[in-house]
């Protein structure tokens, strides 16, 4: 290791450390118990998935280490530090640094095909258009059980270069697997999402077939990870919103062996969007809820408008947080949750693209989600997500946190 990628890695860390000792994060730690236990004391906030590539220029965020491995670490450091000081909300810095152990996911055999376009080519957000890959009975014994392998020597080489890196400032905190067990956002990389939603239709029978192979699949994925003691342990984050709680890690928890109740899983069906209720249930719900029972508590739903299908959602087990998306009806949604889980806004990154910003757009917008949830007894949280563009005008962040937090604690 060069010691000049050492010594600004930990000068990096040593800042990030004395943020996160600031008495605001164990407060808001507490804000989020609160929230994720039902009984939130304001609307949480948090911003996640950002345009990165458009605040590069500030040079805040230019990396200067020359290894690899330091320079991811650089990354995430800086990046902790940039949103710190412009677009903090409800963040929490935490006094530790994760390092992935070295598992690997042998995952379901298929490989996506796809064709991509790309109109920024610093911009991550690229549209695909994906191959059909299951058109035959013969295609679905493509489909391979997920195996789980973990590779010790590996892990213990990131963990003696973390703690060369961090000891004496930021804990190092060995990470297992999070495991994200959606079933149609890979079919829907298999298929295209025209070609699923046909199958549905036409092929029922083997669509059937197909996402309980890959709900088998899932499952034996997590008795391999629960049997290696490879999962995760509990999280910070869940689907870009604060995981704290007082209800995990369930009794009987070794952090050596941590189980999948003892975790959040988060599960989604977006190109669901459009279909009946009665078919979400069918070749979702049913499937889901075999997964998602194993699990202490569940985030549900990301842009797929859940306000109509609450009834469904319902009986998925151990849900707390749904996801309303911008294309919601958020009072059907707050009225239909009705204080039974916390109604998880996601605000419309679109008020951040606009050719001009409007901080009364973004006002109203945040405020109206506010006062419907008061309404109406919900728990809400506010996350602003999916951020592809702000026209690159990186004061636009900075603007929107202020708003939001001023909605919240107004």
């Amino acid at each position: 290791m060069r010691a000049s990628d050492k010594e600004i890695i930990r000068g990096l860390a040593g800042q990030v450390g004395e943020i996160a000792a600031l008495p605001v994060h164990e407060e808001k730690r507490r804000l989020w118990r609160r929230l994720n236990g039902l009984a939130g004391e304001r609307p949480m906030v948090m911003i996640d998935q950002v345009c990165w590539n458009e605040l590069e220029p500030t040079g805040e965020l230019t990396r200067r280490c020359e290894d690899p491995e330091c320079r991811d670490y650089e990354r995430q450091l800086r990046r902790a530090l940039y949103q710190w000081r412009h677009f903090p909300v409800d963040m929490v810095v935490e006094p530790f640094i994760r390092v992935p152990k070295a598992v690997h996911n042998s995952g379901f055999g298929i490989d996506v095909r796809e064709q991509r376009a790309v109109t920024d080519p610093t911009n991550s957000v690229v549209g695909h258009k994906y191959e059909n890959q299951f058109t035959t009975e013969a295609d679905l014994e493509k489909m391979r059980t997920p195996r789980v392998t973990h590779d010790p020597a590996e892990t213990d080489r990131r963990l003696g270069v973390a703690h060369e890196l961090f000891d004496g400032l930021l804990e190092v905190r060995p990470e297992g697997y999070f495991p994200h067990l959606s079933l149609w956002d890979p079919i829907a990389t298999w298929m295209g999402v025209e070609g699923a939603l046909f199958a549905l239709i036409d092929r029922p029978d083997y669509m059937h077939r197909l996402v309980g192979r890959m709900t088998d699949g899932y499952i034996a994925l997590l008795d391999q990870l629960e049997g290696q003691g490879l999962l995760c342990g509990p999280q910070s984050l869940i689907h870009c919103t604060g995981a704290w709680t007082d209800e995990l890690p369930a009794g009987g928890h070794d952090p050596a062996r941590p189980r999948t109740r003892d975790i959040w899983m988060y599960g989604l069906a977006q190109m669901f969007s459009t279909v009946s209720p009665g078919m979400f249930k069918e070749f979702e719900v049913d499937y889901a809820s075999r997964i998602c029972r194993r699990f202490g508590l569940v985030y549900y739903g990301c842009c797929d408008p859940l306000d109509g299908k609450m009834a469904e959602v319902r009986m998925i087990p151990r849900v707390r947080k749904v996801s309303m998306s911008p294309w919601a009806d958020q009072e059907r949604g707050a009225a239909a949750i009705d204080g039974d889980y916390v109604f998880s806004r996601k605000p419309s990154p679109a008020l951040l693209a606009t050719e001009t910003f409007d901080a009364d757009a973004v006002r109203a917008d945040l405020a109206r989600t506010r006062d419907i949830c008061r309404r109406h007894g919900c728990s809400v949280e506010m996350i602003l997500k999916d951020i592809s563009t702000i026209r690159h005008d990186p004061p636009r962040l900075d603007a929107w946190s202020r708003i939001a937090m001023e909605v919240a604690e107004g």
